[in-house]
């Protein structure tokens, strides 16, 4: 199925799509994301926001003008708000924390946070404010190849902050990377393994895009087949997973590879409402990247056959419950 084209990739994307449907009807849910720090501890081969990069414009957003941003002026689509940050505890303390607490009082919007791994008292904080999804990647199952990557910590210790997370009370999804360098099949097929191990609700895949002014800068970028297949083994394997169509799937110039991933069933997309003059230095791959504004996101939709969701996705709690 991973390496399928033309008429039976086709298939087995039709039956993810369809299976999408069956649990999810043809709602999407819409989420904006704020990269509120670009800050990084961490040395990750594959991000251009790891630490060693010089050449990088480090930033913080302000405060103020993200909660008039949220508060004042989200799109009518969004209904779920996801805070990314490089690895930054300062900025998850003091901007991140409260925004959440904000949101929280002044809207209806569901948090996520995707922040990297942190101490156990700012993730109850963040619990407390009411966050109520924590997104943390594992990026490859290899345990020698995760290591090799200078990927945070090492993988034990990743799947133990995941597996804290879930058993505190956390909605987690997690994710991982199709086609990094010297990642076979074999090791490719583990990432589904660990994700079905793992207590998720929800799981994505990411093409390898070579980060600018990393060490893997000049390798070969992942397939896009070869990801939208991942994410079509994600939907058959769990039905009600959250598979985010991700904004590296556009790795041209146009959406098409977003559509694909609705086809292929996803079943949420992200509109990115940072501030201009931050974007391009929050370089998780290159700065002349495709954003995903709201008017790409709707058309995407509505070119799959989909329409967005008025819920959020808090509303998954019940199936927990």
């Amino acid at each position: 199925m991973l390496t399928s084209k033309g008429d039976e990739q086709s298939g087995w994307h039709e039956q993810a799509f369809e299976t999408a449907r069956g649990t999810f009807g043809r709602g999407v849910y819409v989420r904006g994301v704020v990269e509120v720090s670009n800050y990084c501890r961490e040395n990750c081969d594959y991000c251009g926001m790891r630490r060693d990069n010089r050449t990088l414009a480090r930033h913080r957003a302000k405060f103020e003008e993200l909660a008039d941003l949220l508060v004042h002026h989200c799109p009518a689509s969004i209904t779920d708000i996801n805070f990314q940050t490089g690895e930054d505890p300062v900025a998850a303390r003091q901007i991140v924390l409260p925004l959440v607490r904000l949101l929280r009082e002044r809207t209806n919007l569901g948090v996520s946070v995707c922040l990297g791994t942190l101490d156990e008292t700012l993730y109850q904080e963040l619990k407390d404010a009411g966050a109520w999804m924590y997104i943390l990647k594992f990026e490859t199952s290899d345990a020698a190849h995760y290591s090799g990557l200078h990927s945070p910590g090492t993988l034990k210790e990743r799947e133990e902050h995941i597996r804290k997370l879930a058993s505190d009370g956390w909605f987690v999804s997690s994710g991982f990377i199709a086609g990094l360098p010297d990642q076979d099949m074999e090791a490719l097929i583990g990432n589904f393994r660990f994700a079905s191990s793992l207590p998720l609700m929800g799981c994505s895949v990411s093409p390898f895009i070579p980060g600018e002014s990393t060490p893997l800068a000049d390798t070969p970028a992942g397939d896009l087949d070869l990801t939208l297949n991942s994410m079509a083994a994600l939907r058959l394997m769990n039905p009600a997973w959250v598979i985010p169509a991700v904004s590296a799937l556009n790795l041209g110039t146009d959406s098409e590879g977003y559509v694909r991933g609705l086809r292929a069933g996803a079943n949420l997309c992200t509109i990115n409402l940072t501030p201009g003059d931050l974007r391009d230095n929050y370089l998780l791959y290159r700065r002349d990247r495709y954003i995903m504004n709201e008017e790409r996101i709707l058309n995407a939709i509505e070119e799959a056959g989909l329409h967005p969701s008025t819920e959020s996705m808090v509303s998954l709690q019940a199936l927990k419950e």
